[in-house]
């Protein structure tokens, strides 16, 4: 799927593709960040995240990990600097309703980097999330390394820290459709193309940032859509099409993306795709 799949990565070459951010945002968080809900709730119920739990996400999003952690009774914390819209669409989400509940007051929101969720007064996080999955684009990984540096000194000595990454291609009828931004990007190669995720993107990120490894798993998440304008529309939201409409045009995107749908589409219209990803729990030393 701040920076998910998942986020709006533009590319450093070429001309900023026009789009309309806020339908761009809804669309993320009405169609395809719920295809990242069997990882997040696998990734909960293995740490046992509940009342005991202070948690910061970091790439937040449109706060929907952080809604279900919340539900779980954690106090959360979400940082994105690259979306106000979804951040936006965060607040609506996890405004205290007058029903209320401990964790939604203890919700803060931070449009910004980790040390600006900082409270000298607050006690530190047990843990924190990278849900943004890497391992899909050349190079981005080292966002989410950045990210950590500034988060981990938040973080109680023994934390756990959640990277998630795409899983292997063969696992992933995705990846046949990811291929498209590159083959349409191609000028702009540089800037941000598909590749396929490596066994040990996770691992390297955690040992640059310091951390300990402390088990991994992989979970199911199929890519379900009521129907291919749907697909469409949830794909490109993650902003992995951008470098292809800026060495393009929108028109030549949605053409070549609703073709390589195609096959993954069934009788009834609905278009599903198998697709795994994988998590790396990583420990604060």
């Amino acid at each position: 799927m701040t920076p998910t799949l998942v986020r709006q990565r533009l590319s450093h070459a070429g001309k900023t593709p026009r789009v309309d951010l806020g339908a761009r945002a809804r669309d993320w968080s009405e169609i395809q960040e719920r295809m990242l809900v069997p990882l997040y709730e696998a990734v909960y119920e293995r740490l046992e995240v509940g009342p005991a739990t202070r948690l910061l996400g970091l790439g937040c999003g449109s706060g929907l990990a952080l809604l279900m952690a919340a539900s779980r009774g954690a106090a959360v914390t979400g940082v994105d600097s690259s979306s106000p819209e979804r951040l936006a669409l965060a607040r609506e989400r996890l405004a205290p309703g007058p029903w209320g509940t401990r964790a939604r007051a203890e919700t803060r929101l931070v449009d910004g980097s980790p040390r600006d969720a900082t409270d000298a007064k607050a006690p530190a996080y047990t843990l924190v999330t990278a849900f943004e999955p890497i391992g899909c684009l050349a190079g981005d990984s080292e966002g989410l390394g950045e990210l950590l540096a500034s988060a981990t000194p938040l973080a109680e000595r023994g934390a756990a820290v959640v990277l998630a990454g795409w899983g292997p291609p063969e696992r992933c009828a995705t990846s046949s459709v990811l291929r498209v931004a590159t083959k349409l990007a191609d000028p702009l190669r540089g800037g941000g193309s598909w590749r396929p995720a490596l066994r040990d993107d996770l691992e390297e990120v955690a040992q640059r940032a310091g951390l300990k490894p402390d088990g991994s798993g992989r979970v199911a998440c199929p890519f379900g859509y009521a129907d291919v304008d749907s697909a469409v529309r949830g794909l490109l939201s993650t902003g992995l099409f951008d470098a292809a409409i800026s060495a393009t045009d929108q028109e030549q995107v949605d053409k070549e993306l609703t073709e390589s749908l195609h096959p993954h589409q069934r009788r009834d219209g609905t278009v599903w795709m198998p697709t795994v990803f994988r998590y790396l729990i990583a420990r604060v030393a």
